[in-house]
């Protein structure tokens, strides 16, 4: 057992990560939504916006535990920001990659409780439609990425798996909540 504890929420866009990640804070304060470094553009809120030249110096220390591209920018998990994260209490991280997942349990000490969110592709569609965001096209296509991802890697162990559709994000909370509690 770790004493540090963190939550790894993963699904295709639209699946209910920032909303259960909001439950989550609202049932503990001590949750909060790890911040990945971002290079790029588009939407900010959520990330904490870097240079290519500061993920060239995360690199050169060892200090990118995982990186991957989407949206025509880069998305990074780095040791520093983590460090920072779990000094402030329980980070929540996001994800759509089952390689992400790997890379962060296996290049990062910590008790992880992994979550698969899922709805259907037309529930993204209509999820992203209804937030007005203006490239839903590529979240349905990062949709088909994620469900061909999860084919690619069969018998992926999750610790829970919830139908978004199907379970409020306030009773999703309450399960990963008991979950990493279980751990201690």
């Amino acid at each position: 057992m770790n004493a540090k504890r963190g939550v790894i929420l993963y699904g295709p866009p639209a699946s209910g990560k920032d909303t259960v990640t909001v439950a989550l804070a609202a049932l503990d304060a001590r949750y909060a939504q790890f911040a990945r470094l971002k290079v790029g553009s588009g939407k900010s809120a959520g990330y904490r916006m870097g240079t290519a030249e500061r993920l060239r110096e995360l690199e050169i220390a060892g200090d990118v535990v995982y990186r991957n591209e989407r949206y025509g920018n880069t998305y990074v998990i780095d040791r520093p920001g983590l460090d920072d994260a779990f000094a402030a209490g329980v980070p929540v991280v996001h994800l759509g990659q089952v390689d992400g997942i790997r890379a962060l349990v296996n290049g990062y000490t910590a008790d992880w409780v992994t979550v698969l969110l899922w709805c259907p592709r037309e529930v993204t569609a209509q999820r992203s439609e209804s937030r007005s965001d203006n490239d839903t096209t590529a979240r349905l296509a990062a949709w088909d990425a994620t469900r061909e991802d999860l084919a690619a890697h069969p018998g992926t162990g999750w610790d829970l798996t919830v139908d978004t559709t199907a379970m409020s994000p306030q009773e999703s909370a309450r399960l990963i909540d008991q979950l990493l509690v279980q751990q201690t």
